[in-house]
């Protein structure tokens, strides 16, 4: 359990998430969140000397992210600061607002800054050295589409772990369609009184593409309109399984960013906004093929770190790039998946993979805050069976 490490109200952002092979399928990634970073800050008027620490989260090789963390943190105008390059799939964003709250705790930093970033598309394709190979033959990979299907370990696309999931625990074609259509609807909500929701916390992103044109990106891209006819109308991904590509995600690019800090400087930072505390971390590994399992033990870990229990969430969100993971979620720790993951989740807005759910724990954080404050529960799994979860505490 955590007791120093702390969020500034609106000491966060993410950018609207393109769609796959869309407006951001060419940008760097890197200096794209970098750029978007700097802007920001001076927005707030935010001096990037106070940051002691950059934490750059990424998934997807891109050029010179070798120098991942110190490059960020030059990127962003914090040009003495050292960082470090964290990736681990989908709980990348899990893993450095952790670490970071880790720093704070122990005092190895007084303020974390956590950038994002990632772009699926027009995924890198790797040549690796084999040394054995007959006649210097090299051995290649597909950055992303090779690990898409499959871990080395576990050689099973991801959609095949969440058929696994479903066979084993019932879980029907009729409930997954059931909670994509709920959580379009949800996403619908964040939508409402012209982005009402989404303008709390999005930031737009500006590029440019040539010398006399910027693009801005200000809303989500890729948002496929859902009904229960459409959804009914699909065939399953695989033969006679539970998933249509209507419930489950679709690859994405986009950044987030966090700061972690410690109460006082939260305190000057957030304003008059509320105190936001990071309470607890928890992290699990399901058994080989069940990925979508794992956020359940993960979510489990943290609350019992945090001394408290499911029922005492205010509120719950989850990164779902299946629809079984809400449904298996709702089984295990008896929950009404129709309640949570308000005003959006990835299934619906898509998966960049490293700021998905950094994402996530922002939304969770407003949604806390519309409430008058609570608690509130972050879990989602991650490629290799892993999970991993955070408990915010809003005041």
């Amino acid at each position: 359990m955590f007791t120093k490490a702390f969020i500034p109200y609106r000491g966060y952002f993410s950018s609207p998430f393109a769609r796959w092979q869309g407006s951001l399928s060419t940008v760097h990634s890197l200096p794209l969140g970098g750029a978007t970073v700097a802007r920001w800050l001076a927005g707030k008027g935010w001096d990037p000397g106070m940051i002691d620490y950059v934490n750059f989260g990424s998934t997807v090789a891109q050029p010179h992210v070798f120098f991942g963390g110190p490059l960020a943190a030059t990127i962003i105008g914090a040009e003495n600061v050292p960082g470090v390059w964290i990736s681990q799939a989908c709980s990348t964003s899990t893993t450095c607002v952790y670490q970071a709250a880790m720093a704070v705790e122990v005092g190895s930093a007084g303020t974390v800054f956590s950038l994002m970033a990632d772009r699926t598309s027009n995924g890198p394709h790797t040549v690796w050295a084999n040394p054995n190979g007959p006649g210097g033959q090299v051995d290649m990979e597909n950055w992303v589409m090779d690990n898409f299907e499959g871990h080395p370990w576990a050689p099973v696309a991801m959609v095949g772990t969440a058929e696994t999931v479903a066979k084993e625990a019932g879980i029907t074609r009729e409930e997954c369609d059931a909670v994509a259509l709920r959580r379009y609807e949800q996403y619908m909500d964040g939508m409402a009184d012209d982005r009402a929701f989404q303008k709390r916390y999005m930031f737009p992103i500006e590029y440019q593409v040539s010398r006399k044109h910027t693009i801005k990106l200000e809303a989500d891209e890729g948002i496929f309109p859902t009904t229960a006819e459409g959804l009914a109308g699909l065939k399953p991904v695989l033969p006679e399984g539970a998933l249509t590509y209507g419930s489950q995600t679709h690859p994405a690019d986009g950044n987030s960013a966090i700061v972690v800090t410690t109460e006082e400087r939260a305190r000057e930072l957030g304003g008059d906004g509320p105190t936001i505390q990071v309470l607890s971390f928890g992290y699990s590994r399901a058994k080989k093929y069940f990925m979508p399992a794992a956020p359940v033990p993960a979510a489990r870990m943290a609350l019992e770190r945090a001394g408290v229990s499911i029922g005492d969430m205010a509120a719950i969100k989850t990164h779902n790039p299946f629809a079984v993971n809400d449904v298996f979620m709702a089984k295990e720790m008896d929950l009404d998946y129709m309640t949570f993951n308000n005003y959006g989740s990835p299934l619906v807005y898509g998966h960049p993979q490293g700021p998905t759910a950094g994402r996530c724990v922002i939304e969770l954080i407003e949604e806390l805050a519309i409430l008058g404050g609570g608690l509130g529960l972050f879990t989602g799994c991650a490629a290799g069976d892993t999970g991993a979860a955070l408990v915010i505490k809003v005041g």
